[in-house]
Formats: structure tokens, C-alpha cells, sequence
């Protein structure tokens, strides 16, 4: 039995050194991916990657169970397919620390914690948000996604692209990131936001 780790983030500045501190002495390979954890199993390369890679018997690791989903519903149908494809779950820390092959109570606890101690932090950062417009600062960052990408991504959507074939498509023009591609997950919000405003024109 081989551990295969993942490492996963939201978002391209996000730092990953503490999950990789925690499965790279411990696992034959970690897979790594910067994307929302609301997709869907076969739009996170870093996950499908890991699953092409695992081989009868190996155990995918996580650091913390949130890191196979963002939310409880996307959590739960993630390990649920990986479950049903005989892939155990390794979790090393949290309320779902253990080796599983199955859902269980304590699974579905940690999702609902994390899932709440992430709702917590969006509440703050938008009521900071908010704090800071009433006195005149304008917070948050600027979108990777400008209108012309995004209007680039929902027209190569309507010719048949998945997510991840309209992710090489598209490079930054501006910032830090210039030249690179967005994220899947700063397109599927993109994409989402767009379709949003397109309804409410109807």
C-alpha cells in the first residue's frame, strides 16, 4: 500500500508549504492543485491526476478532510465517488483524522465543521469589507478574469470546451500574474457570474 498525498488551495496566492510539510515526508507522491473545491471530481486536474496515479490497494492522504471539498454537499459527494472506486481516504488531522473506506459520522462532521469555520471567515472578510467602503477604501483584489477573458471563456464554453480545455485558451494581460492562465475555479466563477448577469438582463 503506497499514500499518494494532495495538496489543495482556492486560488493561485494561496500557500500550500503546511500541507506539503505534512504529507511529503509520508507520501510516494503528492499531487497538487489550485482550484475551488466546489468542482466537480472531473474538473480538479490535481485530484483526477491522483486518481489516475492510485493503484489497488494505495490510500489517497489529505491533511484535513476540507481539502477533497470546499462545502459539505461537495465533500461528501467527493469521497462518496471515491468510496464507490475503492479508493480509501487517508485524513491526517481534524475531527476525520483516520484511515476510512467508508462514510462514517466523523467524515461528515468535519465537513460540517469546515464547512461552517469557512463561512466564519467569509462573514469577517466581508464585514471588513463593508467596514472599509463606509470610510471610503475600496478592499479586495482585483479579478483575474477581466471581461474579455471571460467573455472568451463563455465562447469557447458554447462551442463544446470543458472548463479545463478553456484553461490554456487564456492568459492574464495584467499583474502578477501576467501571461499565465487564470484558475479552472477563478473561470467556473467567472463563468457563473457571467451566466448570473445574463439572466437577470432576460
Amino acid at each position: 500500500m503506497a499514500l499518494i498525498g494532495l495538496v489543495r488551495v482556492s486560488t493561485d496566492k494561496q500557500n500550500v508549504d503546511r500541507q506539503h510539510d505534512a504529507l511529503d515526508p509520508i507520501c510516494v507522491k503528492v499531487f497538487e492543485e489550485k482550484v475551488s473545491g466546489k468542482l466537480a471530481v472531473d474538473e480538479r486536474p490535481g485530484l483526477s491526476a491522483a486518481l489516475d496515479y492510485l493503484r489497488d490497494g494505495d490510500m489517497l492522504t489529505v491533511q484535513e478532510v476540507d481539502r477533497l471539498g470546499r462545502d459539505t454537499l461537495t465533500g461528501l459527494v467527493t469521497l462518496a465517488e471515491l468510496f464507490e472506486r475503492n479508493i480509501s481516504v487517508k485524513v491526517l488531522e481534524g475531527v476525520g483524522a483516520g484511515e476510512h473506506t467508508e462514510m462514517n459520522l466523523l467524515l461528515e462532521l468535519s465537513l460540517v465543521l469546515a464547512s461552517e469555520r469557512r463561512r466564519d471567515i467569509v462573514k469577517k472578510t466581508k464585514d471588513g469589507l463593508a467596514a472599509a467602503r463606509s470610510r471610503g477604501r475600496i478592499g479586495g483584489r482585483r479579478p483575474v478574469m477581466t471581461e474579455a477573458l471571460t467573455i472568451q471563456a463563455a465562447a469557447l464554453r458554447d462551442r463544446g470546451f470543458t472548463i479545463r480545455q478553456i484553461q490554456p485558451h487564456l492568459r492574464i494581460a495584467e499583474g502578477k500574474n501576467k501571461g499565465k492562465n487564470p484558475s479552472v475555479g477563478a473561470i467556473s466563477q467567472a463563468l457563473r457570474g457571467y451566466d448570473e448577469t445574463k439572466e437577470g438582463v432576460k
